[in-house]
């Protein structure tokens, strides 16, 4: 009996909470574990009550024990963990992580992708939610972070309309598979506008940062407001050494204003890691990227078609790459994301060229 019951809990290894990303053993969420004969009954403690994905739980387990000798039927409970159990939880999952700056809870080996544009209707918010969903496709550890306030659209790009879990005093994400994403839109009433300055805006960031329990990622994609405001002056003082990806759409306006995000990622101590030309095509033309590449001194990292399945796609709430990724804006978007994982941190740069002082 004693030996069934190491089977069985070694077996439970493979049961993995869907947003802690760890499994149930090491997490101690096993309270209880009951075997008469060929009846196997688990109790597993939610972090919270009505957790809305208990149904991984229940799926999870029967995959895991069916196989086990002498197991003929699984049994399936729940219960609650207690304050003291979730403060444990908490300091257990922040033990993990080797803070990339104080207070903030990013590992800091995770590497920061700060997807940034001069002016909003470039096509940014979708390649970036595109570009996480490649990250994790190769096999990444991703996280996304909606840090557009004012046009928040992730969680909608995404499909997900969960709400993160509060556990004792740490936020946990809500997931799209394996990606990882944190949206002040999950805060919002129904479509509330964001009508806040620039404190606030700074205190929110903070807290996605600080409060939310990332893990161990691989990559942070960060969806950056357009322009050059407070949030990414905030971003560059909260995460040194963060990466910036400039989107620009080929017509020479578009190109003009991206050398302003540009700017201010140098201002903030970002690292210009490289251009992607967006939309590309008879509508706009081409060849913006390119330009802009040469003149800031970085390279022209992709080029995506303007194409109306990437917009299909967001307003279904599955990312091309997912559902359809032998298209060609698929292709080219996992392209992309191949060229920036080839890279290495120290190899992103600064800007070559000296720009202006815009007053």
């Amino acid at each position: 009996m004693g030996a069934q019951r190491e089977e069985i809990l070694k077996a439970l290894e493979q049961v993995i909470d869907p947003e802690l990303k760890r499994n149930v053993v090491e997490l101690d969420m096993v309270r209880d574990l009951r075997v008469d004969g060929g009846d196997v009954t688990v109790t597993i403690a939610l972090t919270v009550a009505g957790c809305p994905l208990r149904a991984s739980f229940e799926d999870q387990v029967s995959r895991a024990l069916t196989p086990v000798a002498g197991v003929e039927r699984v049994g399936l409970e729940f219960g609650v963990m207690t304050p003291e159990e979730r403060s444990a939880l908490t300091a257990r999952l922040r033990g993990s992580v080797t803070e990339r700056t104080k207070g903030i809870s990013l590992d800091r080996s995770t590497r920061v992708l700060a997807v940034a544009s001069g002016k909003g209707g470039v096509g940014k918010s979708t390649l970036s939610a595109n570009l996480a969903a490649a990250f994790a496709g190769l096999g990444q550890r991703t996280g996304i972070l909606d840090a557009d306030v004012y046009g928040h659209s992730i969680p909608h790009l995404l499909g997900v309309q969960q709400r993160p879990v509060l556990v004792d005093r740490m936020i946990v994400p809500p997931v799209h598979g394996e990606l990882k994403l944190m949206s002040i839109g999950f805060f919002l009433d129904d479509n509330q506008p964001v009508m806040w300055r620039g404190p606030m805006l700074h205190r929110a960031l903070e807290q996605f940062l600080s409060d939310v329990h990332w893990g161990e990622l691989d990559t942070l994609v960060v969806d950056m407001p357009p322009g050059t405001g407070d949030v990414s002056i905030s971003l560059g003082q909260l995460l040194p050494r963060a990466e910036a990806v400039i989107v620009t759409t080929p017509q020479p306006l578009a190109q003009e204003v991206a050398a302003r995000a540009a700017m201010m990622a140098q201002k903030t101590n970002m690292r210009l890691l490289g251009v992607v030309e967006n939309m590309s095509g008879e509508a706009f033309g081409s060849g913006g990227g390119d330009r802009l590449a040469e003149e800031l001194g970085v390279p022209l990292l992709g080029r995506i078609a303007l194409d109306a399945r990437l917009r299909e796609a967001g307003d279904a709430g599955e990312p091309l790459v997912e559902s359809d990724p032998e298209s060609e804006p698929a292709r080219a978007i996992l392209a992309l994301a191949e060229t920036i994982a080839a890279t290495k941190r120290e190899q992103g740069v600064g800007i070559v060229k000296a720009l202006p002082v815009l007053s």
